[in-house]
């Protein structure tokens, strides 16, 4: 199965303006695209059906990029033409889940917000902190790379201060001795996870714990004349305690669910309407911070990995309301009704 290996990058000062160039220059190549997407679909609006204009696709858009953009943007010459082109393919594919209603429309993209790029030809591993990289040369990282492995293409990312390098690299599964067979995973807000054995998994709490201090940060930025000097490092500070926050609670996620994959033969959890409970705005930010889509989709990859199964039940199933013991089922539970009496068997459960 292939997995996502991702490390930090070891940079120099020239390597990072090498890499923000890149990042740039495929923005651009993004905005430029997805514009001109939204100009065409504005003047099929009010055009007959003989004279629609088709819908770019990659290609298309790749075509005019090098005719329409190019020879106005001599920068775009400084680096690989592999950043421009995949930016493109990546705002294509946008679209067509679009028009598949899996997605909402493309939106722009800003400066310094999700910054990233992808790169591919020349790309090899020389050693197991050292990655040759095109155009932009060798870069070192600070992790070990995984060396057996040769990476068709990369993407290269950036969060606040800090530079990321990420590809995929196939992986055998690696068979774990279980220790239980089945469980049961009911995913909360108090605790993160309570399993049917009794075991419970506490919260991180990453966002609550730091929201105070990111509030003031917040406030600080505000204060800031905006694009100024200070503002910018005032933005920084923002945005590092933002990836803070968001390590916080991956390191959480990714601890209880090798946990349960590695040591249980069956995990069963619910099929959870994640977006349903965010609207209610008392339990929004709390249920945010417990990243529940997150676990789901980390759990569907290592049950592969570490040779477990996955059970999803159906959202509908009356598992709250159904005694354990008996099979009886409540009327109704309350929020509040934090352990399970059942009325025929006097049955107890959290």
């Amino acid at each position: 199965m292939l997995l996502g290996f991702k490390t930090q990058l070891k940079l120099n000062q020239t390597q990072r303006q090498q890499l923000a160039r890149h990042a740039g220059v495929a923005r651009h190549a993004y905005n430029w695209g997805n514009d001109l997407c939204l100009a065409i679909l504005d003047n099929n609006k009010s055009c007959s059906d003989s004279e629609k204009i088709k819908f770019p696709t990659a290609i298309d858009l790749h075509k005019w990029l090098n005719k329409l953009v190019k020879p106005d943007n001599q920068w775009y010459y400084e680096v690989s033409k592999c950043a421009p082109q995949f930016a493109l393919r990546h705002l294509a594919s946008a679209w067509l889940d679009c028009f598949r209603k899996k997605k909402k429309r493309p939106k722009f993209k800003k400066k310094g917000r999700h910054d990233s790029f992808t790169l591919d030809g020349t790309i090899r591993i020389l050693s197991s902190h050292l990655i040759q990289v095109p155009v932009i040369g060798k870069v070192k990282t600070y992790e070990r790379l995984p060396t057996i492995y040769q990476p068709k293409n990369i993407t290269i990312s950036r969060e606040a201060d800090r530079w990321f390098i990420s590809f995929r690299i196939e992986v055998g599964s690696i068979a774990t001795d279980k220790e239980i067979d089945v469980v049961g995973i009911d995913l909360g807000v108090k605790t993160l996870a309570t399993l049917s054995t009794g075991e419970v998994f506490e919260v991180a709490y990453s966002y609550k714990k730091l929201s105070a201090k990111l509030a003031k940060l917040q406030r600080e930025l505000n204060r800031k004349s905006f694009c100024s000097s200070n503002s910018k490092k005032a933005k920084l500070k923002v945005q590092k305690l933002h990836r803070i926050i968001a390590n916080l609670r991956k390191d959480t996620l990714h601890k209880l669910t090798s946990h349960l994959s590695k040591n249980h033969a069956v995990n069963v959890i619910e099929d959870l309407n994640v977006s349903g409970m965010m609207a209610n705005h008392k339990l929004a930010k709390a249920i945010a911070d417990m990243g529940f889509y997150e676990f789901r989709r980390q759990l569907e990859y290592k049950s592969k990995l570490y040779g477990s199964k996955l059970v999803i039940v159906d959202r509908f199933y009356p598992s709250s309301k159904t005694c354990s013991n008996c099979g009886e089922k409540k009327d109704s539970l309350l929020l509040s009704e934090r352990v399970f009496c059942c009325e025929k068997c006097h049955y107890q459960a959290r």
